[in-house]
């Protein structure tokens, strides 16, 4: 789950990308970057951290052009820990791509060997986007070889991209001299969206994962991307777009909906802030049918992204919502740290309980999942240490049971929580006195009801259920195996090398 935006202007875009960066800082806090085109030549800083931290005055100085992307990551495959795997990634034939990509490719590994032994590229990170943007550079190769660059050719190379790569990708794309390219996998799993402003120096164009990052920056949302579309604004910034998948069919990440996107983005036609309030009134359904609601004295919420179905639950119920605890906003969200260690040490630090609202009560806590288990069993501790008489649990979503290829950050399923094991042991490991969950039919029923013309949703983690059917046994024990390898938390002080672009500007600020 990274955020990524591309925009076409008339003016510097270093600014504005940066801008729809903060607003997308939420998708992933691993790591940063913006590349600026200006003429055919192109101009990058990348690094490890967050927004506000990897671009300095110096950095945006060193960005001039108007045209540009930009990416914060958060890391599903590659190393965590290598500044070299963040985005962009740049290729300098043909023409000159740069690349960014949120999702994970599932068939990576053999694209690799295939780029290799016959396309004559060469991948120097475990990174699929590296892997991405060399398929997408040969197709583009193979397209124009001997032609113009045409939108022609670029809609025909799209179309080979997609029958060679599995997995979830949005991807946006400049190509040197010619353009912005955004495309979306067949399925339409991980979002995209693009927008218009009309400036006094001409119309701008922007790409992004999420509508709040266009409402943000003064752009009105135009539509989502629809899954196997190509988009392609020139530098004139006109606007082509083409179908260039065979079968589309759109079934977004659920998880988006329950988790990651912000609550005021709109997706593929769902207002995130409304399936919110649709599963809290299916989970007081679930609720009602477990137990008696008068058991309850307050429902609180874990913040923040559980609030607004803890309120409509609350109010379905009868019973007073409050909030309980305070979140401090200066530390990053725990779900995306990488290290089990850095999540366990940062929870009580995030969070601090306000004990009024607990002392002698019974409370519900309302949480958006339970993924791993550990961060739950924390909070429950919290609140019983805040002087709470019984603690009750629901979650939002239903149990995560099954790994996750498509870009988020649960692919073992020994970190799952609800793997193989029952509600009542999972009750038990948390320490709740009940645990209620979200039913999985009825959670695509509420939010799908919000977009008729959705195909499904791709909700693997909660059903076991891969829409690519191309997950194997052996996909997930890679996966595990890379993970592993990985593990740990980087030395500090470790020396890292970076290739990079040039800079326009090496004046300190």
């Amino acid at each position: 789950m990274c955020g990524i935006v591309g925009v076409i202007s008339k003016t510097p875009v270093n600014q504005l990308i940066y801008d729809a960066l903060l607003l997308l800082q939420h998708r992933g806090q691993d790591a940063a970057g913006i590349v600026t085109m200006q003429g055919t030549k192109c101009f990058m800083h990348k690094a490890r951290g967050m927004v506000r931290d990897v671009f300095r005055t110096r950095n945006m100085r060193g960005l001039p052009g108007t045209v540009g992307l930009g990416q914060t990551r958060y890391p599903t495959a590659g190393n965590a820990y290598n500044e070299e795997e963040a985005q962009p990634f740049y290729v300098n034939a043909p023409f000159g791509i740069v690349l960014v990509h949120n999702g994970n490719l599932t068939n990576a590994h053999s694209l690799k060997q295939e780029l290799f032994d016959i396309d004559r590229r060469h991948i120097n990170t475990e990174s699929d986007t590296e892997v991405l943007i060399n398929i997408l550079a040969h197709e583009l190769e193979m397209a124009a070889r001997d032609l113009p660059l045409t939108t022609e050719e670029i809609f025909k190379a799209v179309g080979a991209v997609h029958k060679r790569i599995k997995g979830s990708y949005a991807v946006v794309a400049l190509i040197a001299g010619y353009g912005l390219l955004a495309f979306r996998d067949p399925y339409g799993i991980r979002p995209l969206c693009f927008g218009e402003a009309m400036t006094p120096d001409g119309p701008e164009v922007m790409v992004a994962s999420e509508s709040v990052a266009l409402e943000g920056t003064g752009h009105k949302l135009v539509r989502d991307v629809a899954p196997g579309e190509a988009v392609f604004i020139d530098l004139d910034g006109k606007l082509h777009t083409q179908q260039c998948a065979e079968n589309p069919t759109l079934n977004p990440c659920m998880f988006e909906f329950v988790y990651l996107a912000r609550p005021d983005s709109v997706m593929d036609g769902v207002s995130v802030y409304q399936a919110r309030l649709n599963m809290g009134e299916t989970l007081a359904q679930r609720l009602i049918s477990t137990m008696p609601p008068n058991e309850i004295d307050v429902v609180i919420p874990i913040p923040e992204s559980s609030r607004p179905s803890a309120m409509q639950l609350a109010q379905k119920i009868g019973k007073p919502y409050r909030e309980g605890f305070v979140k401090n906003r200066y530390v990053g969200r725990t779900f995306i740290m990488p290290g089990q260690g850095v999540r366990k040490k940062s929870v009580r630090q995030k969070l601090n309980a306000i004990a009024v609202e607990f002392k002698g009560r019974n409370v519900l806590l309302v949480d958006d999942s339970i993924v791993r288990g550990t961060t739950s069993k924390e909070i429950v501790q919290m609140a019983r240490e805040a002087g709470a008489r019984k603690v009750y649990m629901a979650s939002a979503a239903p149990p995560v049971r099954f790994p996750n290829v498509y870009g988020i950050d649960m692919p073992t399923s020994e970190e799952l929580i609800a793997h193989n094991r029952s509600i009542e042991e999972i009750r038990q490991f948390i320490g709740a006195d009940a645990l209620i969950y979200q039913d999985v039919a009825a959670m695509k029923k509420v939010v799908g009801a919000l977009n008729p013309t959705l195909n499904g949703f791709e909700a693997s983690c909660f059903d076991g259920y891969y829409v690519t059917g191309d997950v194997s046994a052996a996909d997930f024990d890679a996966i595990a195996t890379q993970r592993k390898s990985q593990g740990g938390d980087e030395e500090e002080g470790a020396d890292r090398s970076r290739l990079a672009l040039q800079s326009a500007s090496t004046e300190r600020s």
